[in-house]
């Protein structure tokens, strides 16, 4: 059975839309709108800008420990409802990307954030529109990191030490030309020579079946090699690297660099855990808007989150950076998303 967690803003102004980053299976409340008689106030023109839903959802599925994006709903939700002047919005925290993508089918979610295979799939799925991009290390893209626990058999070279900066964790380890004079390279294939050696029915930890980095493009990856594995879904990108971690499985798949999330316990992880292969680049997570929404309404919730996002310097202690590490946000680009869109067309022929 699909769980979810559910928070909810309300303000006075309850014509707005909320703003949803979750599964939803519940209706909004409906209330009167609510002021001192002013009906020229910017409150009422701001609310009045969302007439198409009582209630603007979010959907959510978490990229790392589920207890932290629990702890950040109300946050999100207060953040983007003040953004609307009030309209009531709800965080809603799902287990996987199926079961948001089916909550903008059925009309009960109006926003998924979610990875790019997932964006694509609520736009081919459930008629959504993408409207933001994330911006995490001051960059719109990322890569698929393939990992293992046994170096000897897929690092071709010896492998190189990155400091890290957090206090006590011990240096990440990187092989098959991914660091460059200390610095990892831009963006782009790398290792392909040592997936070479992963032989057939290998086992796998990947992350979700609708995960973007941690299925759809190291899957591809291995179906242009032809090589076929026994994968196992972790059910996150910090469990897929707990698996390799915690030598349950050899190979793991996840975000580039999902070991950081298992550093602070684990300070041995990126000696244990090396990094031999990339897959991508790949257009960075974002928001995608239900088509119940109207484009006046898509636009205004956009600058909405563009507001809150700020000039791109999100840290630590703001919710949309403690949920996904999100230091900023854009609008989305299409035709970086078009790369993502070809692999998930593809990805679905061959599954076929």
């Amino acid at each position: 059975m699909q769980t979810t967690t559910k928070t909810t803003a309300r303000s006075a102004f309850a014509l707005a839309g909320v703003l949803t980053l979750a599964l939803t299976g519940c209706a909004a409340e409906e209330s009167d709108v609510s002021g001192d008689g002013d009906d020229g106030s910017e409150g009422a023109a701001e609310a009045a800008a969302i007439e198409s839903v009582d209630e603007l959802v979010i959907g959510l599925v978490p990229s790392q420990e589920n207890a932290t994006v629990v702890e950040n709903q109300e946050a999100i939700a207060d953040q983007v409802s003040e953004e609307l002047d009030g309209f009531d919005v709800t965080v809603e925290v799902f287990d996987d990307y199926l079961g948001v993508i089916q909550g903008m089918q059925t009309g009960d979610v109006h926003l998924v954030m979610s990875g790019p295979v997932g964006m694509i799939q609520a736009e081919q799925e459930a008629d959504g529109t993408s409207i933001l991009q994330s911006v995490r290390y001051g960059s719109e893209s990322y890569v698929t990191q393939w990992f293992t626990d046994d170096p000897d058999t897929y690092c071709q070279d010896e492998p190189v030490e990155v400091e890290q900066e957090e206090e006590g964790v011990e240096p990440f380890l990187f092989c098959n030309g991914i660091v460059e004079d200390g610095e990892k390279v831009d963006y782009q294939p790398m290792g392909e020579e040592a997936l070479e050696q992963i032989e057939d029915g290998t086992t796998v930890s990947f992350v979700d079946e609708g995960s973007a980095s941690g299925y759809y493009y190291p899957q591809t990856q291995l179906n242009e090699l032809g090589i076929e594995v026994d994968g196992q879904f972790a059910g996150g990108h910090d469990q897929s690297v707990q698996n390799v971690y915690s030598g349950d499985i050899a190979i793991g798949t996840s975000f580039d660099d999902a070991r950081e999330n298992l550093a602070e316990e684990n300070p041995d992880v990126g000696q244990e855990v090396v990094t031999f292969a990339w897959a991508g680049p790949i257009p960075n997570d974002g928001i995608v808007a239900s088509a119940e929404l109207t484009e006046e309404e898509q636009q205004t919730i956009t600058d909405a989150f563009l507001s809150i996002a700020g000039d791109g310097d999100l840290e630590e202690g703001d919710p949309l950076y403690d949920v996904y590490e999100i230091e900023g946000l854009v609008e989305a680009d299409q035709e970086a998303l078009d790369g993502a869109r070809t692999v998930y067309e593809e990805f679905g022929d061959q599954a076929e």
